[in-house]
Formats: structure tokens, C-alpha cells, sequence
């Protein structure tokens, strides 16, 4: 049986593994972050750290894995495939958070994109409090960027952010000059609202404003953003190039998702939207 033609100069995915829980909706999660991949260009590999029972109306159960199955994913993802860029979600325990930040120091990934998950959009508390010390320690500050929204970074800091001035301030106290930070201000009042980057690599303050859209629609939005940033790394892209092209993306999936009808809670924003619906291929 003749070998198939060798490729002399095969085509390369940007590769991008994902450390994060499931999502049995199907909105967030690992669900959310493979999908946010591959519609953002690059190739979703995953290590799954918890499975929850949810929908769009909130979270009924986490079961976290044994710490020992998600280092032997990670492992047998890094040994084999690699990864450009690792984003980081879900991780409940402080078991977990310490095996994985003790597995990935084998390997020398520079992008690693960390969206510290503390609450569900339903309020369902996804982190336990013994475990929050433990990501300040040993997993916070050795990543290249984090993307708390103003309840997480409040927990982080250890005390209240009150209004949409105080965003830049404490995405520069957050980062303690050790890690980038893109601090999101979705929770703050007002139509218009302006995400504060803090590129602790440059120095520099990047502020990106967008309009508010007016929708339930928000569930994964964080593991979406966070995703979408860890893609564009692992294609290239430079740090401030990467947050502002996927806070575009983000924009557009929540407006473009932001009339559909999943489930009767927070639904999921639209990933794939420049995709022609299925419906319409089918309509008549």
C-alpha cells in the first residue's frame, strides 16, 4: 500500500488548551471556550477541571475533578499537541489550582490568559473561599494576563470598586507589576462602559468603550472574552492587539445573540455569528 505524499510545509494551527469546567448548557465553560476557538481561527484543546449541572437558569451541581485527572490532561496535551496559548477558568479547589499551576511550569507558555471564575452570571458560587488565597499565590501572578470583572476584583483586592473611575487605579493596583490586567467594567451603571487594560509589559493604560446591549443573553461572556483573547495570542497577535480584537468579537456575538431564545434564563451569546444560521439554509 503506497504512503500518502509527505507535506513539506504543512499548514499550522495557532493551538490554544483550555483549563476550565463544563458547562452542560452549553453556554460557558469549556462548551463556550472551544467554540469562542475555533470561530476566533485557532484549534480548542481542553483539560476539564469540573463538570456542572446547569442551563440557562443557574447551576444545580459541581462535581471537581480529582486533581490528578486534570494534571494528566494538561500533560497529555502539552507532550503531544502544545499550546500557543492556555486560558484558564474554572478552578474550584485549592487542590486543583496547585497541581495545575505545578503542571504548568514544565512547560514554558508565555500566553497564558487567566479569567478568574468566582460567581455564575445566576449568582451559583463556582470557586470555594479557601481556594481564592491559594490562586493569589501561586497561580495569579505567574500568568501573562488576568480578566476579572469588578465583583472578582473586588474579592482579589479586598475591597469595594464604586464607580467606573476607579477602574484604572485598581487594574494598576491589581497587577502589582507583575501581571497584565484587563479589568471589565459590565457591572458598573450607565450605557456606556469602558473595559480598562493595564498592560503591565508597556506600562501602558488602553481603554476600550462600548455601548451596552440591551439583552439577557450574557452567560459565558467572560469565558467567551477571556477565550477569544487566548486565540488571538496563540496567532500572533500582540497583547493590546489581541484584548481589542477580541472585545470586538465578544461585542458582536452578544449583539448578534442578543434576540434569540435558549432556554428560559441568561442565554448564550451568538460564537459563531458570521455563520449563515441553519435555519435559513433550510427555509423555503
Amino acid at each position: 500500500m503506497a504512503r500518502p505524499n509527505k507535506i513539506e510545509h504543512p499548514r499550522r494551527h495557532g493551538l490554544v488548551l483550555t483549563i476550565a469546567g463544563s458547562d452542560s448548557g452549553g453556554g460557558a465553560g469549556i462548551q463556550a471556550d472551544i467554540k469562542t476557538i475555533s470561530a476566533c481561527g485557532a484549534y480548542a484543546a481542553t483539560a476539564i477541571t469540573a463538570i456542572t449541572a446547569q442551563n440557562t437558569l443557574g447551576v444545580e451541581a459541581v462535581y471537581a475533578l480529582p486533581a490528578e485527572i486534570v494534571a494528566a490532561q494538561i500533560t497529555a496535551v502539552m507532550n503531544d499537541i502544545g499550546a500557543d496559548a492556555i486560558k484558564i477558568g474554572m478552578l474550584q479547589s485549592p487542590e486543583i489550582i496547585e497541581i495545575v499551576a505545578k503542571t504548568l511550569v514544565s512547560y514554558s507558555c508565555k500566553n497564558i490568559v487567566l479569567d478568574p471564575v468566582m460567581v455564575s452570571t445566576s449568582g451559583h458560587k463556582l470557586m470555594q473561599p479557601e481556594a481564592i488565597e491559594t490562586l493569589k499565590q501561586q497561580l495569579l501572578y505567574n500568568v501573562r494576563l488576568i480578566t476579572p470583572n469588578i465583583p472578582e476584583a473586588e474579592i482579589l483586592l479586598g475591597h469595594t470598586i464604586d464607580n467606573q473611575t476607579d477602574i484604572t487605579g485598581c487594574a494598576r493596583e491589581l497587577s502589582q507589576g507583575k501581571v497584565s490586567v484587563l479589568l471589565k467594567a459590565g457591572h458598573c451603571e450607565g450605557n456606556e462602559l469602558t473595559d480598562v487594560l493595564y498592560n503591565n509589559e508597556t506600562k501602558e493604560i488602553v481603554y476600550l468603550k462600548s455601548s451596552r446591549i440591551e439583552t439577557k443573553n450574557t452567560h459565558g461572556t467572560g469565558c467567551t472574552l477571556s477565550s477569544a483573547i487566548a486565540a488571538f495570542l496563540a496567532q500572533k497577535y500582540s497583547l493590546n492587539d489581541a484584548v481589542q480584537t477580541a472585545k470586538q468579537y465578544l461585542h458582536k456575538a452578544i449583539e448578534s445573540g442578543s434576540n434569540y431564545v435558549i432556554g428560559d434564563g441568561h442565554g448564550p451569546v451568538n460564537h459563531f455569528f458570521n455563520n449563515i444560521p441553519l435555519s435559513s439554509s433550510l427555509s423555503t
